[in-house]
Order: structure tokens, then sequence, then C-alpha cells
């Protein structure tokens, strides 16, 4: 029997070998055929706008065709526009994949458009020191709502109180206070959001916010985030561009092109490649003006500065008008664009010397190129028109000589004049002067 069992031992430990390579080999197969969860994320900094829409729909895309567990809105915005935040909640209340839209870092804010997508998040995320609220419509860049058009406004504000009400009835979260962030502009912290369970959660990272939110079941799909690889997904280098270019004031800068472009072409005729960039700008403004918030009062206060630059040229004002242009120039400037909303106010860094360069444009060039058309011509027969000569012999209907400037000259008088009289050149026929006797001090 003993030589048996020792027979049976080498056996014992080969078999329990062979299991412990078989399960680390199952272990690897495992960990190679199921890889560990991965996570989308995007960054939202600034202005919401058309570019930002289509951002958050490129990226859910890409969550959903990378199999990603979830996509994490990183937003930090003051508000935007109503047509693109609405486009863009449109998105996050049917998604793809599973969002989670995370107000970070701190210090960020959640105002105005940015409470709106936030609300309608699947797992709406705060860090500390943040900020969520302040969504009436007038914020929200619509434009309508900053004309001064009480009815306009009274429907603008109940249209996005049914809509951030619908937002939060959906996401489950405190549709009262959704509704007082648009009448009332209410705004709170943080911890306050938590508290009224207008958030799901508070983090200081983005790897803390994964811990938190594992194990959430998202319309029957349990998140497994906790230790999840992040995968950043970055803007195009068209769709960056596009975020630069789309922007109160690169409009402004345009408008300004297509003023200097067009009047500089119409006060000094034939320079073409002004013109040219001046409707080229003109076009790209009236684009924009159609997605941006503009005030027409303050479009009015533009124009109304450009006439006075114009006037001012002619009229003997000694700069009065110049100046009052100027002001007129920076109020309608502050007043181009929905000053309610800070996404979409101006810098007087950009408005003053705008405003002084205009100024300066529309005195020296545009009054120089203005002065030179209507200036009396220096040559040619109009040239000599009014202009002074002495009668070489009596000159009368049928013809004489005359003395002027310099050379000898056929001339002829519907009045006749006496030899060595002072004559006034009325106009030219060929090589002959029409004149008539100048009148003397007493007018006779």
């Amino acid at each position: 029997m003993k030589s048996r069992f020792n027979l049976y031992l080498p056996l014992h430990q080969f078999l329990k070998r062979r299991f412990f390579l078989s399960a680390i080999s199952l272990l690897f197969i495992t960990a190679l055929a199921f890889p560990a969860e991965r996570v989308g994320l995007i960054k939202i900094n600034g202005a919401i706008g058309p570019i930002t829409a289509s951002y958050i729909k490129r990226a859910l895309d890409k969550s959903a065709q990378e199999h990603y567990a979830c996509l994490i809105i990183e937003l930090d915005t003051p508000g935007g526009l109503l047509s693109s935040t609405k486009e863009i909640v449109e998105l996050l209340l049917e998604p793809k994949v599973p969002t989670v839209v995370y107000i970070t870092p701190a210090g960020a804010t959640a105002a105005s458009a940015g409470c709106f997508i936030t609300l309608a998040a699947d797992i709406a995320a705060m860090a500390p020191a943040t900020s969520i609220g302040a969504a009436h419509p007038v914020e929200m860049g619509g434009g309508g709502a900053g004309s001064g058009d009480s009815v306009m406004k009274n429907k603008l504000e109940n249209y996005a109180s049914t809509f951030i009400e619908s937002i939060a009835s959906k996401r489950n979260r405190n549709v009262e206070w959704a509704k007082a962030s648009v009448r009332q502009s209410a705004a709170i912290t943080a911890e306050k959001a938590l508290e009224l369970k207008v958030i799901d959660v508070i983090a200081p990272s983005a790897d803390s916010l994964l811990k938190q939110v594992d194990g959430r079941a998202i319309r029957g799909r349990v998140l497994h985030t906790a230790g999840a690889q992040i995968n950043e997904i970055p803007m195009l280098m068209r769709e960056k561009v596009f975020q630069r270019l789309w922007g109160p004031e690169v409009m402004y800068v345009l408008m300004l092109i297509a003023i200097y472009g067009i009047i500089g072409e119409l006060s000094n005729p034939g320079s073409v490649l002004p013109a040219v960039a001046g409707v080229i700008a003109l076009v790209l403004a009236l684009f924009m003006s159609s997605i941006l918030p503009v005030n027409i009062t303050g479009v009015v206060l533009i124009v109304l500065a450009i006439a006075l630059f114009i006037v001012d040229i002619f009229a003997p004002t000694h700069g009065v008008l110049t100046g009052g242009g100027i002001i007129a120039f920076i109020i309608g400037s502050i007043m181009l664009f929905d000053t309610g909303n800070s996404a979409f106010r101006l810098s007087l860094a950009l408005i003053i010397p705008a405003s002084v360069i205009t100024a300066g444009f529309f005195s020296f060039i545009v009054g120089a190129g203005l002065r030179a058309q209507l200036a009396p011509k220096k040559t040619g027969a109009e040239a000599m028109k009014g202009k002074t000569a002495v009668a070489e012999s009596a000159v009368d209907a049928k013809g004489g000589k005359v003395f002027f400037e310099g050379e000898y000259w056929n001339a002829v008088s519907e009045t006749p004049v006496d030899k060595g009289e002072t004559v006034e050149v009325i106009g030219v026929q060929g090589l002959t002067l029409k004149i008539k006797p100048k009148p003397n001090k007493q007018g006779v």
C-alpha cells in the first residue's frame, strides 16, 4: 500500500499543477475577450451653439460604435442659443449610450442653456464649488426676448418653463426648482442641488464620478464604470475652427470689414478689392446674425454713427458730429448683442479701439475720397469756367481775341466787350472761349 501511495503522489501533484495553469490561462483569455469597461469624454467650454450640438451628436455616435459604457460631458457654460439647446436636449433624452453631464472644474457653471442640458442627462453631476441655474430665456440668447417686446418675452418664458418642466419630469428631478430657474432665474450650488434632487452626484474628479455611478441602472443597463478607461473624444479641426469663428467678436469684426470695404470702395471708386472683401464679409455677417442674438437697437445706433461720420465730413461742426458718432458707435456696439448673457457680450477692449479706428477711417480715408470726388475739376474745359481773362480786341458775337493764362484765345460774347476790358469765361466751344463782361465791385 505504501508503495502504491507513493506511486500516485506525483500524479496528484501533476494534476494540481495542470489545473492551476488552466485556471491562469482561462483568466488570461477572459481578460482578452472581455477588456475593462471604457467610457467616452468630451469637454464643452463657452457658449452653446450649432457646433456644440454637432460635437455632442458625433460623440454619442462614436460612443455607441465603440460600445462605451457611457459618455461623460464635462460642462462649463454661461449659456447659449435656444435652438442649439433644444437640439442637444433632444439628443440627451433619447441617447444611444447613457450620458453623464458633469459640471466641472471648481468655479464652473451651467447657466441658462447649460441648466437645460444638465437636467436632460441620464446622470447629472457637479464638482464642488460649482453652480447651476439662471435659465431665464432672455439669457439663452433667444434674440426676440431682448427686443423689449413684453408679449414675446412672456411667450418665450412660458415655452422655456414648459420645456424645462418636461425635462425634469422625464428625468425624475426637482420640477419646481427647474421652473423657478426659468421664471425666477434661480441658481444654486452643487451641495444645494444635490439636496434638492436637481443632480445625482457630487464628485471632485472624473475617477471619483465613475466610482459613484458604478452599479447604477440606466434604462435596464447596469453601469460598470469603477476603474473604467476614459477615452477623450476631441473636437475635429473643422469643429475647432468653426467654434472659434462662431461668436459675437467674429461677427463684429466681419461687420467692420464690410463697412470699411463697401464704403471705402464707394468713396474711392475703382479699387475693387475693398468692395470684394466688404461684400464677402457682409454675407458672412448676415449669416451669423441669423444665428446670434442681434439687437436691432444696436444696429440702428451703429448706422446712425456712420451717418454722423459722413455728415461731419462736409458740415463745419469742428468734429462735434464725429464725437457724437463715436458715442453712438460705442453704445450701439455694447447693445449689438444680448447683453443679458455674458456669452454674447462684447468686450470694451474691442469696442473702444474699433470705434476710434472707424471714426478715423471716415474722417481721413472716406473724407479724402469724397472731397476729391466733389472738388471742382482742375483740368479741361470745366476748370476754365469762372476764371478771368483780358480782351485783346473788341469782342462781340462774331468774335475777337482775349489773353487767358498766358495764351491768346479766340472768344465770342453775347454782350459786346471793349479792348482791355476784364472778362469772365463762361464756357468753351472747341478752341473758342465764351465770355461775358466781368462785373465790377458795385455789380455794374
